[in-house]
């Protein structure tokens, strides 16, 4: 009886040793950029799709660059980002499957009611930079590699100069972060109108450049590619995907507002 007992409990322990993998597939494990989250809209969406799937998320929100590098290493089931040069390259390097374009808003610059590089109004981009850097005002950047972070580089770059010293803070920090330095120190930076949005109450500075078709930002969501990683949930990947981009999803990202203001839209089908 003794041994019969000692064997009971040895299978006991092995059937609860195989309870994680049990429990992974009913979790999803999301990375994300901090923009979805600084502006409110994760608190929407996941609960949403939690109740329509069983699935628990897991979310992980950091910049697009470092999202995409946690897909890379197969620590993910799914990412959620916006930069698409670097989503197509994510796939065609057989990191990702199944893109599809979720939502998209735009960027804006902000800065203080002061404007002291006189780029309120302009619908210019490239111009409106060229004018924070001429006038020597100081210029607030995210510095962490995400969306954000890469098509502020890129604004600079078409001008072929960017700021330097104590014109330029790189801060290393997510969006709300940046907005908030930003606002103390009296200085410019680009933002995501989702984002500034959810904050804009908080602090002081304003929209002074909007309207260029150069600040389109599209967002899209890419599962984990399972033939190189087998243990990602690509089941539950696939089904955030496809809530996403069907009717119930669209629909959420719709309701999403901020003090009356809708700062996403979906993608047109």
């Amino acid at each position: 009886m003794k041994i019969k007992s000692f064997f009971l409990a040895v299978l006991a322990l092995l059937a609860m040793s195989v309870l994680p993998g049990t429990a992974a597939e009913g979790s999803l494990r999301l990375a994300t950029t901090t923009s979805t989250e600084n502006s409110g809209l994760l608190r929407l969406l996941v609960p949403r799709f939690e109740a329509a799937s069983g699935l628990k998320v897991q979310v992980i929100s950091v910049g697009t660059g470092k999202a995409m590098k946690l897909g890379e290493n197969g620590d993910v089931d799914v990412v959620l980002v916006h930069s698409r040069p670097d989503e197509d390259r994510f796939v065609a390097q057989g990191f990702g499957v199944n893109r599809q374009d979720v939502m998209y808003n735009d960027f804006i610059v902000v800065g203080p009611k002061a404007d002291p590089a006189k780029v309120a109004g302009m619908k210019d981009v490239l111009a409106a930079f060229r004018r924070i850097f001429d006038a020597k005002a100081v210029f607030v950047s995210r510095g962490d590699d995400s969306g954000t972070d890469k098509m502020e580089k890129a604004y600079w770059d078409a001008l072929g100069r960017r700021p330097e010293g104590r014109q330029y803070l790189a801060a290393g920090q997510g969006m709300g972060e940046v907005l908030t330095m930003a606002d103390n120190l009296g200085g410019y930076t680009l933002s995501d109108r989702a984002t500034y949005g959810a904050y804009r109450a908080r602090i002081g500075l304003e929209i002074l450049v909007e309207g260029d078709r150069r600040l389109f930002n599209p967002y899209g969501v890419i599962a984990v590619n399972p033939a190189r990683y087998p243990d990602v949930n690509h089941r539950g990947a696939t089904q955030l995907i496809e809530w996403l981009t069907g009717p119930e999803g669209r629909r959420a990202i719709t309701d999403f507002r901020v003090n009356g203001e809708q700062l996403f839209f979906p993608t047109p089908r």
